[in-house]
């Protein structure tokens, strides 16, 4: 994953320059624990990076901010390419435009979906895309970060669909080292909720919302 992450990172630098076409690019990601930059600067590091490792989860360290977040095969990540002369000053409005764009998507396959913050959530933020249990309890589905440069940014949304056991356990781990807030039961899937709905599925409905949406890029799954 640390490999894609340099890539995608190349890849809106070639939008920017008008050597690469704007697109939309789908995948199941490998097994990693993606730490911010903050998290590398805490004392506790070292043994959250093992902790995730003891687990099966590549620890890495992304360039695009935020706190700790684990994926895996059962999670699908769209990252969305594209040309934009202005794109610094729309950098809030993608987050709220993206963020209500996922929960739609996710409430066609049935997940009551919603976005805020949630309380206790791992890598917390405003824009983090909520789905709601039978009992009312509310659980992290999405991540989303995004990397600008001149003439072009890239947003990224992590999306867990299947299987949150093990993403469950291991970031109770990581976040006990780093000693950073976490309510493990915050950590969830959209199986959780409708268990019958595959990544198949969740792509899906986001191909079709993005479509709707007016986004004129090429889908690639690698």
């Amino acid at each position: 994953m640390a490999n894609t992450i340099e890539r995608a990172l190349e890849t809106v630098r070639a939008v920017g320059r008008g050597e690469e076409e704007s697109h939309i690019r789908l995948y199941r990601p490998a097994a990693a624990l993606a730490f911010g930059r903050r998290d590398q600067l805490n004392p506790g590091f070292e043994e959250a990076a093992q902790l995730a490792q003891a687990h099966g989860f590549e620890p890495l360290v992304r360039r695009v901010g935020g706190r700790a977040a684990a994926y895996h095969r059962g999670c699908l990540v769209i990252d969305h390419f594209q040309h934009d002369p202005d794109a610094v000053s729309g950098n809030h409005l993608r987050y709220r435009q993206f963020g209500d764009l996922l929960a739609q998507a996710l409430e066609t396959l049935g997940v009551e979906a919603g976005l805020g913050e949630i309380a206790g959530e791992y890598c917390p933020g405003e824009y983090s895309v909520w789905g709601q249990l039978s009992k009312g309890k509310k659980v992290k589905l999405v991540g989303t970060a995004q990397r600008v440069v001149a003439g072009a940014w890239w947003f990224s949304a992590g999306i867990v669909v299947q299987d949150s056991a093990p993403l469950r356990a291991v970031t109770r781990d990581v976040y006990q080292a780093l000693e950073l807030p976490l309510d493990p039961a915050t950590v969830g899937a959209v199986q959780d909720i409708e268990p019958l709905v595959t990544v198949d599925d969740v792509e899906d409905a986001l191909l079709d919302a993005y479509e709707k949406g007016g986004f004129s890029c090429v889908a690639a799954t690698p």
